[in-house]
């Protein structure tokens, strides 16, 4: 068998806690062919070229089929779901971003909206550490990281809390499913990319009966506000709010869980910046930032592809290529920036590209932000004596949306 490649041995599951060798190997090489035709992105300067380049696609349909190695058969890479704004290309991806940012993110008629969500995060933060009070050992995964980015991902889109255990089935379902590495032909994995398309599927259907009960009678949030919408280009179809509906369930709340739960560990192995951090509580909004670049939570992403071929750092990328773009090694970049591996609060010029850039910058960056800068600001200053149980944690399966399954952590008691 051929030697992996840098890039298929940082995909392997064994390597998931700590991919950071391999990104380093692989940056000396910034635009790497691997064997399967596509082609591994891995430092700054060049991801960030790529991002404002209008000769990379985001279709997934255009990319090519997959190739196996000899022996292997073909894989999926991609769940199948209609389109949405993470995968579109101008004018499409204009058109639905325009429709939605209003009912999101507010600009330009209500630039408040997010600010103004604020104190329920605070209640709900508050609620969750006061939920701890008795306990010595918590799960800052499944006690605090997950419970508040997906219970304000709800209230904003109108999706009932009542449905919260369903749909998160759904979610890890189709999240494990997902694998680009060199164990995506394993029976285990082809399992659960079959459980994966059964969860979408399912998820497709509830998301559609949703959208339909608020046609008929209108209800609290995006959602609704959404089937009622009458743009300038018209009605947006309902296949195309069901697409974009689940990828505001899916990403709206799984990178922020992994935000949280991978800035409280970084900061309990990092213990001179925690303690920085609880002196200076200042310091929560550049120190997320930090935190970010330091552990992305969207490590690569896999649906870009060449529209012509592109000349880049000394490599050809020919014309219908597969891009890879691996912002977890860009985001660690010595090129870029300094003492990349260490942890600094007050990092200056941290143009890190943790949310991507150009003009799939992440739509729900600034929500991210707040509930990440309220959650983790409010654990460092009433959290006592935390202590990490086991280092590294266990993680999830997914390689996109990287994080740990659990962070078990030992504490003193809970402050007001």
């Amino acid at each position: 068998m051929a030697e992996e490649t840098p890039w298929q041995q940082s995909l392997r599951y064994a390597n998931r806690a700590n991919p950071y060798p391999f990104y380093e190997e692989l940056r000396k090489t910034p635009v790497a062919r691997q064997p399967d035709g596509s082609y591994v992105v891995s430092t700054y300067r060049e991801i960030v070229a790529l991002l404002h380049d209008n000769r990379v696609s985001s279709d997934p349909t255009l990319l090519p089929a997959p190739t196996p190695a000899e022996g292997e058969p073909i894989t999926e890479t991609i769940i199948s779901l209609e389109p949405n704004i993470i995968t579109q290309d101008p004018p499409e991806h204009d058109r639905d971003r325009r429709m939605m940012t209003p009912h999101f993110v507010g600009l330009p008629h209500a630039p408040h909206m997010i600010s103004d969500l604020e104190p329920e995060i605070r209640r709900l933060t508050a609620d969750l550490l006061d939920n701890m009070q008795g306990k010595t050992r918590i799960d800052v995964v499944d006690d605090f990281a997950f419970p508040l980015p997906v219970t304000i991902i709800c209230e904003v889109l109108g999706v009932p809390l009542e449905d919260l255990p369903r749909f998160h089935g759904w979610i890890e379902a189709a999240l494990d499913a997902l694998d680009f590495g060199p164990e995506a032909a394993s029976e285990e994995i082809q399992s659960r990319r079959a459980g994966g398309r059964r969860a979408v599927e399912e998820f497709e259907q509830y998301t559609g009966e949703l959208l339909d009960r608020y046609a008929r009678q209108p209800g609290p949030g995006m959602l609704s506000a959404l089937v009622h919408e009458d743009g300038q280009e018209g009605r947006t179809s309902k296949n195309v709010l069901v697409s974009n509906a689940l990828l505001l369930i899916f990403a709206g709340h799984e990178t922020t869980v992994n935000l949280i739960a991978h800035s409280v560990l970084s900061l309990l192995r990092h213990p001179d910046a925690l303690e920085k951090l609880r002196r200076r509580p200042e310091l929560i909004v550049p120190g997320v930032e930090e935190l970010l670049r330091l552990e992305s939570s969207v490590q690569l992403w896999h649906t870009r592809s060449a529209r012509e071929e592109i000349e880049i750092a000394g490599t050809t990328i020919p014309k219908g290529a597969q891009i890879f773009l691996a912002y977890g090694s860009a985001n660690r970049d010595p090129e870029r920036f300094a003492k990349p591996d260490e942890l600094d609060l007050e990092r200056p010029d941290n143009q890190h590209v943790g949310f991507s850039q150009g003009i799939h910058y992440c739509f729900g960056a600034p929500l991210a932000r707040l509930e990440v800068q309220v959650a983790v600001g409010e654990f460092v200053r009433r959290v006592e004596n935390p202590r990490l149980v086991e280092d590294p944690p266990p993680y999830r399966h997914n390689q996109i949306f990287r994080g740990p399954r659990h962070v078990l952590v030992d504490i003193d008691g809970i402050r007001d």
